[in-house]
């Protein structure tokens, strides 16, 4: 413990917390609003922590295991696992589980100097998120909890009290999303984004790009919008005479996005010739314009966005093996709508309200007809669906009758009201568990991989597809 105290006194001497937090002075005034329970029982380790950190988050400090109160919650606690002194009791694990108890929505980083698997592993199972080894490294927790805000303010901003936002939601999948981008927090990319058309790809750039702070540039380019002749030109920039019509330089969009990100939309709509040029600079952040013989360093963040498969398109020679090994590196993956369904109602009320002069609220009818409907073309359609009923409803409170107008119900998604509910529960649970199974066997003739999808055991699946005598060969 002595060598531990003398090394975090060398790192607090040398300074390094305070040019870490003045780093990050833009945030501190969101910052107040999170509160952070410290669960120390080394005054050292509890007061450079404070010191570390009081200016961005709103600390309680405890010695022992604190005592919880139900109307006092935290968003984050640090946990010192090892609270009694003795090696092998790890009491901390306790005081995790009690926090959870009573706060499900509560962060959990247990931090302890005995660095072994069967320790870490155990304070992942009672709750924690994130480990953090002792002696601390003032870097790290910094660069740890300046990720947890962005995470908490994403969440934040995505309830749906906050109606000026357009990525609001509440959903598992969506939750999970938004604790993604909030560790790609200072992360220099490049990033890729799939999704489903309408899924809000442009939208997940955009999140990335605001956690960084202001003053950042961000550049959007659609690259399917782009003709192939002029591509290069408008990535690039081209001097005085470069081509006939070329009268004067011009920045092209890489160097307009120096400092900042750049988000090209549609990747996969690259032609082979440009994937080439795309990756010559991704590799070495260098850029020649047409005509020019200088090459100028820009620093950007490069996020991109397809809804093709890329794995495929590199077998079908479309893409380059090489450019998607390049961007492939950290990946998010956008949930489609029907797999937010929790959603669903509250975007679709969002969208309503933004038309203030034809405010109109959905009624009950209507809000189950829309979360049963599948949405292919995710929160697009239902945005446009929502602009239809707000100019199309004759009435303040739209009806179920209005809805059905604008939505087309495929046969296994009809409304609850078509379906023969004197048949019972578990009858109608069966025919649409042997409905979804037989579609992904429809659609995939290996057992292995169906299995793999219905996210169940090969033997089980075996077992439901005699018992509702399914079709598979």
């Amino acid at each position: 413990m002595s060598k531990y105290k003398s090394q975090y006194k060398k790192s607090l001497a040398e300074g390094n917390h305070k040019s870490i937090t003045r780093n990050w002075e833009w945030d501190s005034l969101f910052m107040k609003n999170f509160k952070l329970l410290i669960v120390e029982d080394d005054n050292l380790v509890s007061d450079a922590l404070y010191e570390l950190l009081n200016d961005q988050w709103d600390i309680e400090v405890a010695n022992s295991a604190p005592e919880v109160n139900p109307e006092n919650l935290y968003h984050v606690a640090l946990v010192d696992l090892n609270l009694s002194g003795k090696n092998n009791e790890f009491d901390g694990l306790e005081v995790m589980q009690n926090l959870i108890n009573h706060n499900s929505q509560i962060e959990i980083i247990a931090m302890s100097g005995h660095i072994n698997r069967e320790v870490m592993e155990a304070s992942l199972e009672h709750g924690a998120s994130r480990f953090l080894a002792k002696p601390l490294n003032p870097n790290e927790v910094t660069n740890t909890f300046h990720k947890l805000h962005s995470q908490l303010q994403l969440l934040k901003n995505s309830h749906p009290r906050n109606r000026d936002q357009n990525f609001i939601g509440t959903s598992k999948s969506w939750t999970n999303l938004l604790k993604q981008i909030a560790q790609l927090k200072s992360e220099p990319g490049p990033i890729l984004i799939e999704g489903a058309s309408g899924t809000g790809k442009e939208v997940v750039a955009t999140l990335l790009h605001q956690q960084e702070g202001e003053g950042r540039p961000m550049i959007v380019v659609n690259i399917a919008a782009i003709p192939e002749n002029l591509f290069e030109a408008e990535l690039f920039g081209y001097v005085k005479g470069a081509f006939t019509g070329a009268d004067s330089n011009r920045v092209g969009l890489i160097e307009a996005a120096h400092g900042g990100d750049l988000f090209l939309d549609e990747v996969e709509a690259l032609s082979l010739n440009m994937q080439v040029k795309l990756l010559r600079f991704l590799e070495s952040g260098e850029v020649k314009k047409l005509g020019d013989h200088k090459v100028n360093h820009v620093k950007v963040r490069t996020v991109l966005a397809t809804n093709k498969n890329l794995e495929e398109m590199v077998q079908n020679k479309e893409f380059r093996e090489d450019l998607l090994w390049r961007i492939n590196g950290v990946k998010l993956n956008l949930p489609s709508l029907k797999e937010r369904r929790e959603d669903i109602q509250t975007l679709a009320q969002h969208f309503l309200k933004q038309n203030a002069s034809r405010a109109k609220t959905l009624s009950e009818e209507a809000k189950q007809l829309m979360s049963q409907y599948s949405w292919p073309g995710n929160i697009r359609e239902l945005k446009r669906v929502c602009e239809q009923l707000s100019l199309t409803s004759p009435l303040p409170i739209i009806r179920d009758t209005d809805v059905k107008s604008l939505l087309t119900y495929s046969q296994d998604e009809a409304p609850l009201e078509t379906t023969d509910l004197s048949r019972g529960l578990e009858t109608l649970v069966k025919e649409y568990e042997a409905l979804i199974i037989q579609k992904i066997l429809d659609k995939n003739r290996d057992i292995d991989e169906a299995a793999k999808q219905l996210r169940i055991s090969r033997s089980n699946l075996y077992k439901k597809i005699k018992a509702y005598s399914l079709e598979w060969s």
